[in-house]
């Protein structure tokens, strides 16, 4: 494995042992209900490990050596991210969204290809890995985040992966507000993506539940899709949002029929081949 990018390494016990750029990283992961595979003495080299406290944050214990505010990693279909460690166990990556980066970078090289317009929504953003694998593939995109901190943090890696002239939006903004607006206004777009969080607050304390707004919101999104639209990408990290779910919610704005319909749990594959689930997604892609 090169040095400057993620790896997983193990998985057991609750907890995931990675592989950041030079650093060797524990966090928590929930869905690891199964044996470590490496020996402990592995797993003691890392040189911080994040535990949660129930609240949903946590802290860092730093072990063996100090680890510097931020670095950077390289990521396929992406080019070098920046990592930080958060208060909330995050890094600023999701190594399991690697596989839709890819996918989403491929379906609008489709459209450049074609010299068709592409105009990406990505919603819940981030730091922007879905962002800057659709700006590298030719899009124009709608960034979209509640957290200023994400946003800029998003603007940062769109440097760091020298994409800071591509032409992204970058919004901080509620988003049932945002994507109101942008009914009204008869906006459309090509490509929409999102991964909403099970709770969160808008820029002005405004609340998220995805268990009542999801769906309201999925219906204002089909009212955006321009009529050769290629793509929406619906994934989550919340329980009980299972791939059939995520499949049936989507099919609600993009029947079956106009097109092809994937869902599946998102993986992360340790040294040995074997998977750590983490959450799902579903992709529609529409028919030619």
């Amino acid at each position: 494995m090169s040095p400057d990018t993620y790896a997983l390494l193990d998985s057991g016990n609750f907890q995931k042992l990675e592989q950041v750029g030079p650093y060797l990283l524990v966090r928590p992961a929930a869905q690891a209900v199964w044996r470590p595979r490496l020996a402990d003495a592995e797993w003691q080299r890392a040189d911080a490990a994040f535990s949660r406290f129930s609240g949903g944050d946590g802290k860092w214990e730093v072990r063996n050596r100090k680890l510097p505010e931020a670095w950077t990693i390289a990521m396929p279909a992406v080019g070098e991210l920046v990592i930080r460690l958060t208060d909330f166990g995050h890094l600023g990556i999701f190594p399991e969204q690697h596989s839709n980066w890819s996918r989403l970078a491929e379906l609008v090289q489709e459209r450049t290809q074609r010299r068709q317009e592409t105009q990406v929504l990505n919603l819940f953003a981030y730091t922007g890995g879905s962002t800057l694998a659709c700006a590298r593939a030719g899009a124009a995109v709608a960034h979209l985040d509640a957290s200023k901190t994400s946003v800029n943090w998003g603007r940062e890696n769109a440097e760091q992966a020298g994409l800071k002239d591509k032409p992204v939006r970058w919004l901080v903004d509620d988003v049932q507000k945002f994507v109101a607006r942008e009914v009204r206004r008869a906006s459309k777009y090509h490509g929409i993506i999102l991964d909403p969080p099970s709770f969160g607050r808008g820029p002005k304390g405004e609340t998220w539940k995805i268990e009542e707004m999801l769906p309201p919101l999925l219906a204002d999104l089909g009212q955006l899709l321009a009529p050769d639209f290629s793509f929406v990408l619906l994934s989550s990290h919340s329980a009980g949002y299972t791939p059939l779910a995520l499949t049936n919610l989507l099919s609600e704005i993009c029947p079956a029929n106009t097109g092809q319909i994937s869902s599946g749990e998102m993986v992360v594959l340790d040294s040995a081949g074997r998977a750590l689930p983490s959450g799902a997604s579903c992709l529609f892609v529409k028919a030619e």
